[in-house]
């Protein structure tokens, strides 16, 4: 019987032969932490009374989930973060850089075949370069910054098959919505997702996070996917490190097996309070927002802005919605600057928010009012997400958010793309 990718890339930290179900102590690639679990995380690190962690070059600390700061607890502890990092010799990525998961494959800390653990739990995101990686909490951080090691257990795997061309208007957020709709957001409980199929071949690298991105909200350690071409470009320029990719054997034993036919799906919208509450966008037409937010380490790449920036071109937003637009790295921001992208959005209305998290985690920045409608490209609508319980959180791709933007009501974005 063969192997499946996260049975290998656990083996090859585990430096012998382990299988699903088997509890482990791995070696760690990289640990990242942020402004919001990272202070904590600190702080159980120093009660271990050691001085040093592990290996800096293998740590990195973004300043993201609240940036620029709102308020003078929160100052404090983006200094001790700066701090920290200073006094240990950590990378740090400053407010304003961006997104920590965006800037980890942006600036090639992860590598094919690697192992990356982050204190948040999207650090799935990684996994789009065939990446073994997952969130943790900041006092199981505290130790992979003493020792450089994490147990855990080898998880099973759900085999996720994409087949057939996206039809115009929808987007790799409305596969990984439909999936999560399909499956439920318990559906892949502690299972690695292997992610594959001719639609993900075809996919950018940009695409492929935001399906990775994504596993968790259906319960998934990782979402794994196979490293290509194009993976190997995108390291190749960055000058990073010899991949070792690994994948699934063909005779592996996967825990479960879920084929989609992508060229079946429209665009798709996530209704409040749960991820998978989802339905066509045609199911919710016409359904009143107040205000659309896009950004996100989930769809503000240049290719979302692109998009959203083609629904909008020479039009303008309702009078009666917002529109927020947040890059999510600093690169990203100059990106879109020089091809016009951000012209076009302002132009249309949207208020540009400086590169980072934005209002997903509802710290500061677009916290919606009482009773308000939000459409979002975030990964999450949980009651209390964007930092307020009683607004209501849609969830949907770049071009249905500019879209409803348009109407000031959830609009299916695809006769604006074939005009």
């Amino acid at each position: 019987m063969g192997k499946t990718a996260a049975e290998k890339i656990v083996s090859a930290h585990v430096h012998e032969e382990v299988k699903a179900g088997d509890f482990v102590i791995a070696d760690v690639d990289l640990a990242m932490i942020h402004d919001t679990t990272g202070p904590i995380a600190i702080k159980a690190f120093e009660e271990y009374g050691r001085k040093r962690v592990w290996d800096p070059s293998k740590m990195v600390i973004v300043l993201d989930h609240a940036t620029p700061s709102p308020n003078e607890r929160i100052s404090n502890l983006h200094a001790l973060l700066r701090s920290f990092a200073s006094s240990q010799g950590i990378p740090l990525f400053d407010a304003g850089e961006g997104v920590c998961h965006q800037l980890v494959v942006e600036q090639g800390l992860v590598a094919p075949g690697g192992l990356a653990v982050g204190a948040d739990s999207h650090t799935c995101t990684y996994g789009a370069l065939n990446v073994f990686a997952f969130g943790i909490g900041s006092t199981d951080m505290s130790g992979v910054m003493l020792t450089g090691k994490l147990w855990l257990r080898v998880p099973g795997t759900m085999k996720v098959e994409f087949r057939g061309a996206m039809p115009e208007g929808t987007c790799a957020k409305d596969l990984m919505l439909h999936l999560i709709g399909k499956i439920g957001s318990d559906g892949a409980d502690y299972l690695a997702l292997s992610l594959c199929g001719e639609t993900v071949r075809e996919m950018s690298l940009s695409e492929r996070m935001t399906l990775s991105n994504m596993a968790i909200e259906c319960g998934a350690k990782a979402g794994l996917m196979e490293a290509d071409e194009k993976t190997f470009a995108h390291l190749k320029a960055l000058g990073g490190p010899v991949p070792k990719p690994l994948w699934d054997d063909d005779d592996a034993d996967f825990a479960s097996q879920v084929a989609i036919d992508a060229s079946a799906i429209p665009p798709q919208v996530s209704r409040p309070h749960s991820v998978d509450s989802v339905v066509p966008v045609t199911e919710v037409t016409g359904t009143e927002i107040h205000q659309a937010y896009i950004g996100t380490c989930t769809n503000g790449r240049l290719e979302d802005l692109r998009i959203a920036a083609r629904v909008l071109a020479g039009r303008r937003i309702s009078g009666n919605c917002r529109l927020l637009v947040c890059p999510p790295s600093r690169k990203v921001l100059t990106e879109a600057l020089a091809e016009g992208i951000i012209a076009q959005l302002v132009e249309a209305g949207a208020t540009l928010l400086p590169p980072g998290c934005g209002p997903c985690p509802g710290t500061h920045l677009g916290v919606p009012g009482d009773g308000e409608r939000v459409i979002s490209t975030a990964n999450r609508n949980f009651k209390g997400r964007m930092g307020n319980n009683k607004a209501e959180i849609y969830l949907a791709s770049p071009a249905t958010c500019a879209a409803s933007a348009l109407e000031g009501k959830i609009t299916d974005p695809r006769k604006y793309l074939r005009s």
